[in-house]
């Protein structure tokens, strides 16, 4: 097998897995609990909230959240309900998650005026551009930092910088999710997932800097500082601190499994890379357009040969994404996409048998 599928999930690593069975036979306690089971967990708790701070390399405040799709949801609505006497306009773009973009409809619904940017109309220059648009009435500016259909990297730094000096007043919110341990992430709050990193699915994060508020979403028991009520899954917590951990910090090898498939791919007539150049875009993923191959066909055909891609975001199963049309690709290569994401565990071998594969697709499909 070659899984080639890891911007939409990752295979936990053994850390990880280690991680979880470990805390769930000796360490299983309710964080909330005042006894010693409890106290140990809390411990483990905070120890995790340290590793990912430090590997964020921010201070400020960490809630672990059931995924990302949450951490999105509680800063888009809880910012906007917090900061919503000072502004009701909202920056964001048109390339992102529908864990965004869908709570963006939901917010312009109930009265917030919602400004989205294509990356089309500004790609070399992304920040500045988002940047143009923030007026005193902004509250908030969300904008992923790794598009995960395409692989385009906003700077974030750059980004938070601008937005600052545009309005000191204005929050950034950065959907951290495909950028974490892959490139330095900066904003007021950084949603994250585990399952990206070789972690479990279930759980998250949310970055939160000092003196930034959110009004809280999920109301109970008053846990992580009456901000994200609910007990929390040590376990799967244990296992996020073990895969940051566990992640390499030198990522050549994604470059080099890059190139080989950019040159591979540069052998075939009509195909065409639909990523940026890796000086504005990260290494790990490569989306490109074999053009006269249906997406869906190409996709079960290496799925025949027991190779794993991806036609787009996993989120987007049985809709169109407007991601393609963000970044200009037309509707022919939009219906020919294969997104290939890689792990640190692939090889050039496996790159070599899936352009050979895809070459063969091309030969017995293409009309």
């Amino acid at each position: 097998m070659i899984y080639l599928d890891n911007a939409a999930t990752t295979r936990p690593c053994d850390e990880a897995v280690n991680a979880a069975v470990n805390t769930a036979r000796e360490c299983f306690g309710n964080v909330s609990s005042l006894h010693k089971m409890g106290i140990e967990a809390e411990k483990l708790l905070n120890g995790a909230k340290n590793t990912i701070l430090k590997k964020l390399g921010l201070q400020g405040e960490l809630y672990f959240t059931s995924g990302a799709t949450e951490s999105n949801n509680t800063v888009l609505k809880g910012v906007c309900d917090a900061y919503k006497r000072s502004g009701k306009t909202i920056v964001t773009t048109a390339m992102e998650h529908p864990s965004v973009a869908r709570v963006c409809d939901y917010l312009e619904n109930n009265g917030f005026n919602v400004i989205r940017l294509s990356p089309k109309d500004a790609f070399y220059n992304f920040e500045e551009y988002i940047a143009e648009h923030i007026t005193p009435d902004t509250i908030l500016v969300s904008c992923m930092a790794v598009n995960n259909e395409t692989g385009y990297k906003v700077d974030t730094k750059k980004l938070y910088a601008l937005v600052k000096r545009k309005n000191k007043n204005c929050m950034l919110h950065v959907d951290g999710v495909q950028g974490f341990c892959k490139t330095a992430l900066y904003g007021d709050y950084i949603s994250l997932s585990a399952h990206k990193v070789h972690g479990l699915k279930g759980v998250g994060a949310l970055y939160v800097a000092k003196g930034c508020r959110f009004t809280p979403q999920l109301l109970g028991g008053g846990q992580q500082k009456n901000l994200r009520s609910g007990t929390e899954p040590i376990e799967a917590i244990a296992a996020f601190e073990a895969a940051v951990k566990a992640y390499p910090t030198d990522l050549t090898h994604y470059v080099e499994l890059n190139k080989l498939l950019r040159s591979r791919l540069a052998e075939m007539d009509d195909v065409y890379i639909n990523s940026p150049d890796l000086s504005y875009g990260v290494p790990n993923i490569l989306s490109f357009s074999v053009l006269g191959v249906r997406s869906e066909i190409m996709l079960h055909y290496l799925e025949e040969k027991q190779i794993y891609v991806s036609s787009g975001s996993a989120c987007s199963k049985g809709k169109i994404s407007s991601v393609p049309d963000s970044f200009g690709i037309d509707g022919k290569r939009a219906d020919s996409t294969i997104r290939v994401s890689f792990s640190m565990s692939n090889t050039l071998d496996d790159i070599n048998v899936l352009a050979d594969e895809i070459k063969s697709g091309i030969k017995r499909f293409r009309r």
